[in-house]
């Protein structure tokens, strides 16, 4: 998957989104000041929230009222939302920095303001995860899509793939949990893996509403391909998503540290071939600890293991010289040779005496 020039996916470093969101209280002033600090924290994708509010919701949500702030979600999203014009010049500022502007359309009004501006993807919020109305007309632009899955089960979001399938868009998946701040009890890292599992051609990862950057880290570890948190350029502010926003401070630390955790994970359990400067003197090969002639029987009394590991006979072949016969007169403290032995095979050949000393880097 790609978004703009950057490639998603397992075998990429995650994506890192800072989402600004709504963190801007309606100023375009100060959602530019936020972009400028994420891009000196080095962030590739800005992540607005794109408001038409009264496509988005009736006038019966000036009644409802959200678990982080004692004003309505219509009041508060009438307020903090930008007209088209400052979205524009917003996107035009992001991409001046050489980063990738994406939004969250909450409404049909709002999806076709950004496909007439021209972003290269769409996030989808948690709340629009089953809204497969405005899922088949997002996806009819045919662009790539970033799904987050929160206060959904797994028969849910089969629906929304499915929907979204239709339009062969390119397509990722993200678990999170919507409550601001998530308590890392219930951020639930299983669940993003049961997302991976059932979904296994498509990139998963993890919108992230907790104070710190502890579950993206552990995210990463399990394989997630993107990251998002909100974003504010300082925690004085105000306003319902700051509580759960990360700093520039958090930001690089999340680049940095996902990065490094990405380089860690994968592999196969067997020797690196970087390791053998290592074997070569921590593992133990089998000496003489006494001397020994020719026909004489190896015993525990003349034969045991000793480091370097660079002698021709392992340790771990050390039981099946016991009772064999010298093939010529042995010094005490040598490191005995397969030629060393008579009618003797090795029950497991020596990776280094052979060669074969090889394996996965990482």
């Amino acid at each position: 998957m790609h978004i703009a020039q950057r490639q998603i996916g397992p075998d990429q470093p995650p994506l890192v989104i800072a989402e600004i969101g709504i963190n801007h209280r309606g100023s375009l002033k100060t959602a530019m000041k936020m972009v400028d600090a994420a891009a000196a924290a080095g962030c590739e994708v800005i992540k607005h929230q794109t408001h038409v509010v009264d496509d988005e919701m009736s006038h019966a949500a000036k009644a409802v009222v959200p678990g982080n702030d004692p004003r309505s979600i219509y009041h508060i999203m009438q307020a903090c939302a930008l007209n088209e014009c400052d979205e524009i010049l917003l996107k035009q500022y992001v991409e001046s920095l050489g980063l990738i502007f994406i939004s969250t359309p909450f409404s049909r009004a709002a999806a076709d303001r950004l496909e007439k501006i021209d972003v290269p993807a769409y996030k989808i919020g948690s709340g629009e995860c089953n809204n497969l109305p405005l899922l088949e007309h997002i996806a009819a632009f045919g662009k790539p899509m970033i799904v987050s899955t929160g206060m959904n089960d797994l028969d849910s979001v089969r629906e929304s793939v499915e929907v979204i399938g239709r339009h062969n868009v390119p397509l990722a998946l993200l678990h999170t949990t919507n409550l601001y701040p998530t308590p890392s009890r219930l951020v639930r890292l299983g669940a993003m893996q049961a997302l991976m599992d059932a979904f296994p051609q498509l990139p998963v990862g993890l919108s992230d509403h907790t104070e710190n950057n502890l579950a993206c880290l552990a995210a990463t570890a399990l394989g997630a391909c993107i990251l998002e948190r909100h974003f504010t350029d300082t925690r004085r502010r105000k306003g319902p998503d700051i509580i759960n926003s990360m700093d520039p401070k958090q930001l690089r630390e999340l680049l940095r540290d996902s990065e490094q955790i990405f380089l860690m994970r994968g592999g196969e359990k067997q020797a690196a071939a970087e390791e053998k400067v290592t074997s070569d003197f921590a593992f133990a090969t089998v000496v003489t600890i006494a001397a020994v002639k020719r026909g004489e029987r190896f015993s525990a009394d003349n034969l045991w293991v000793k480091r370097p590991g660079t002698g021709a006979i392992a340790a771990r072949d050390y039981q099946s010289l016991l009772g064999k016969c010298a093939s010529r007169d042995i010094e005490r403290d040598q490191h005995l040779t397969p030629e060393d032995i008579e009618d003797w095979q090795p029950g497991q050949a020596n990776a280094r005496a052979s060669g074969q000393l090889s394996g996965a880097s990482g």
